[in-house]
């Protein structure tokens, strides 16, 4: 690292750089303390970003062990619930959500030279909210400030023409780590299982500690309680994840301990640190991440496979202290069909939170800033409308006051509106408890096969207990409900910072009614027998789980919910009576009188309802009137059904004129196919139609009359000559033209009735030109040509001689083209 520092104090002095340096090159901690001296630094402090909580603690403690000071003296961190800065910090080290709210407060960044992104190829979306910032900044208001964003795993050609920056490379002193492949692939779900044969593995290649990464808790209590059953006897196993305190993370990443130790982490433990004592790294491949749907605005988590940077980066961890292994679960051919990069987190996730801090910085639109990943339009779309419905923006996306109140929590704009119109301070209090409940781990344990309780209420009363006795209920997880308390406590502050707002709750101590400020589209009614099935405002369907006890509540304020494949699941919520659902919302729900077409009934009937957007309140029969737009119901079911369900549908009539509108388009005849009789029904139905009567009317109309009054009496003349439904033979006899849609029209007669002629009837003044079907004396058809000469000079003598022996008493000349037509035999013929 000590190499590169010239040329990087050289580029920083004239404007940014992008530093690409590989693991183990002390990047994080070395880089900070070589440049505190730049004379451009002079007075100015550096600001340094990680994106994990647990990097930035041991980045800082890393850089003051360097310079033989304590945390807080030259260099200092500050992650939420935990600051360790003082006047005399030149290094602060902070997670990006703190940066945004200093920029918030400070736009020009006072006293600030240099903003350091670290590990910026992890890509977070405040992360990159935060560089975009920064950038406007320098356009704007300080062009002195310097940006650096390091990496070991990044393209960085993309963020060097963002940033308009300079790049430099550094060599990094990482050990050399063989890689070991697994000899199949596993599925997703027997990742755990894979990952204890390849610990297995790598407990007996070395001596050292083993570090596994698993996609998620769950996975990890699982490897846990199985490598404490076959190694625990001889070896530590620990966990090493998001939600864990503080502490518990700090002493697994320093080390401690003359036992071995397994490590089982999730992806937090992918960069930045240096987890002492790891010689080996058994990797799952996999990670769980949130993928957001803009068109139900519900977030999944998906577990996914990880990039080849990631297991680049994961691989690293077993090289930084000395030479190392990594077992990976997976085969050389999954490893091939690995993308390249991990995708950013903002082409993915839900935006409200970065439009919410846009829209307070003046910005309303995805391209007024520069971004390595532009917000994709329909996330941005779909965030903008949400903050909509929580007053945080106007119609023209401006931040309103209630949004401006909004930017001061630190948590996701929902819980931030709910934080910010609780009103008095008791709905504040328990704003703030429902607020930490809901954005910090669950408290309620899990137990193996059974079923987690849905009621935000239990986790509430829980937290009551602790507050109030100090001790748990079975089934609860202090750590979590200890987290849970001091985010409250924090929320609380700055509730009475910010002030008391209007409280749309019906009480301050109805949870329910107070959960819907967060999140308003996802009230639910009950619409199923037993209890399970809800229909949320949005119109959205979710269930709840067979055994939980909100089962049958009128409604529910549904707060944490899987997106489904088909109903959402039910994860946390609320319940609430009638009485306070209409108290909440009884400025939003519309009481009207409907008239729709009822499905089960086939008719149009009128209700009189009261609807909360997709809820259907109460729906009570009403007489149709006189003045019901009953013709705009129906019109509509004519389209839905087609004409055939409603109609005797006369085709050929229809078929004539389409005939004719083929080949006599300047006459301009009308569009009588099924699309386009379909598209105009609203133009021609509606005159026939009664008013305040229902579909029996609709099942009386001839439509072979409707469609020859648009018509009219001069075209309906011109049809029957241009077109007409019967054909006079030579013959004497009157024979009917078959017409369809899409086909040619037919004639179909016995061959005797046609002899004499060398051609056949025409239509449209020779335009058209029927079928033939020439029949037997049994109605068999003999011939189906146009070609009426052609077939008398070829085909007919065939005809001829067969028929002739079949059918003696009827008439075969052997010049059909010159003999008389007839209908009778020849007896007949000669009287």
């Amino acid at each position: 690292m000590h190499a590169c520092i010239p040329q990087l104090r050289e580029v920083l002095g004239q404007g940014h750089a992008v530093l690409s340096a590989e693991p183990g090159s002390g990047k994080t901690t070395l880089v900070p303390l070589l440049l505190l001296d730049e004379a451009w630094l002079a007075g100015k402090k550096i600001l340094m970003l990680e994106p994990r909580r647990p990097a930035a603690r041991m980045a800082a403690r890393r850089m003051a062990d360097l310079l033989q000071e304590s945390v807080g003296d030259t260099v200092g961190y500050q992650v939420r619930f935990d600051r360790r800065i003082s006047a005399d910090t030149r290094i602060e080290v902070l997670t990006e959500g703190l940066l945004l709210r200093r920029l918030q407060s400070d736009p020009e960044l006072t006293g600030i030279g240099l903003v350091i992104f670290d590990e910026f190829h992890e890509r977070n979306l405040y992360g990159d909210l935060s560089l975009a910032l920064c950038l406007d900044v320098c356009k704007g208001l300080r062009e002195d400030l310097r940006l650096l964003a390091m990496s070991a795993s990044l393209d960085a050609e993309p963020l060097v023409r963002l940033m308009q920056a300079t790049p430099v490379s550094a060599a990094g002193r990482c050990h050399a780590v063989d890689i070991h492949y697994a000899d199949q692939d596993s599925e997703q779900h027997q990742s755990v299982a894979a990952c204890v044969r390849a610990l297995g593995q790598a407990l007996a290649a070395c001596k050292g500690d083993v570090l596994v990464f698993l996609p998620g808790r769950r996975e990890i209590e699982l490897l846990c309680a199985e490598a404490q059953t076959r190694w625990g006897d001889d070896i530590d196993v620990l966990t090493l994840y998001g939600d864990m305190p503080a502490a518990a993370q700090d002493a697994v990443l320093r080390g401690a301990g003359k036992r071995r130790r397994i490590i089982a982490a999730t992806d937090i433990a992918e960069t930045s640190l240096t987890i002492e004592g790891v010689e080996a790294v058994v990797d799952s491949g996999l990670a769980r991440k949130p993928r957001f749907d803009p068109n139900t605005g519900l977030t999944r988590m998906e577990t996914r496979w990880i990039s080849r940077a990631s297991a680049l980066q994961r691989a690293g961890r077993a090289g930084r202290l000395g030479p190392g292994q990594c077992f990976r679960a997976w085969t050389p051919a999954r490893q091939a069909r690995l993308d390249d990069w991990s995708p950013a987190e903002i082409v993915e996730a839900e935006l409200s939170g970065l439009v919410l801090e846009l829209a307070n910085w003046g910005v309303n639109s995805v391209d007024a800033l520069r971004w390595l990943d532009p917000p994709p339009q329909a996330h941005w779309d779909q965030a903008s409308e949400l903050l909509r419905q929580l007053g945080a923006l106007d119609a023209r996306g401006r931040i309103q006051p209630v949004g401006r109140d909004m930017v001061r929590f630190p948590a996701h704009p929902r819980l931030a509106h709910l934080l910010a119109v609780a009103g008095d301070a008791t709905a504040q209090g328990l704003a703030a408890d429902m607020a930490a409940v809901l954005s910090e781990r669950d408290p309620l344990r899990r137990q193996p096969g059974g079923h987690t309780p849905a009621d935000i209420e239990l986790r509430l009363d829980a937290l009551d207990t602790l507050r109030a006795k100090g001790r748990l209920a079975p089934g609860i997880d202090r750590g979590a409900l200890q987290r849970i308390d001091k985010s409250a406590a924090q929320l609380r502050r700055l509730c009475a910072k910010t002030g008391a707002g209007p409280s749309s709750a019906s009480s301050p101590a109805d949870c329910g009614a107070l959960l819907t400020n967060a999140y308003p589209e996802r009230v639910a009614r009950c619409t199923s027998s037993d209890g399970r099935r809800y229909l949320m405002r949005n119109g959205r369907a979710v269930m709840l789980d067979v055994a939980d006890s909100l089962c049958g509540a009128p409604f529910l304020a549904v707060a944490n919910v899987d997106a489904g494949r088909r109903d959402g699941r039910v994860w946390l919520a609320a319940a609430m009576s009638e009485a306070a659902f209409d108290a909440r919302f009884a400025g939003q729900i519309l009481v009207t009188r409907e008239v729709r077409w009822d499905e089960k009934l086939g008719d149009v009937v009128a209700r009189r309802v009261r609807r909360l957007d997709a809820l259907l309140l109460q729906d009570d029969p009403d007489r149709l009137r006189a003045d019901d737009p009953v013709a705009d119901v129906l019109v509509e079911q004519v389209r839905t059904r087609g004409l055939a369900v409603l109609f005797d549908d006369p085709v050929d009539l229809r078929a004539r004129v389409e005939s004719l509108r083929s080949v006599d388009a300047a006459q301009g005849w009308p569009d009588f196919s099924e699309a386009g009789l379909l598209a105009s029904a609203h133009q021609w139905l509606p005159s026939w139609l009664k008013p305040g009567q229902g579909i029996r009317q609709l099942r009386a109309l001839n439509l072979r009359d409707i469609l020859m009054a648009m018509l009219g009496w001069e075209r309906q003349q011109l049809l029957d000559r241009l077109m007409p439904t019967h054909f006079d033979t030579p013959a004497g006899t009157r024979r009917r033209i078959d017409y369809s849609l899409d086909a040619d029209p037919v004639l179909a007669l016995p061959l005797q009735e046609m002899l004499g002629r060398s051609e056949g009837p025409v239509l449209a003044q020779g335009r058209v030109t029927p079928v033939l079907h020439l029949l037997s004396p049994a109605g068999r058809p003999l011939q189906v040509t146009r070609d009426l000469a052609g077939f008398w000079r070829g085909a007919y003598d065939d005809v001829k001689k067969e028929m002739r022996g079949r059918y003696p008493k009827h008439f075969w000349p052997d010049d059909p083209a010159d003999a008389k037509a007839t209908r009778f035999t020849k007896r007949r013929m000669n009287k």
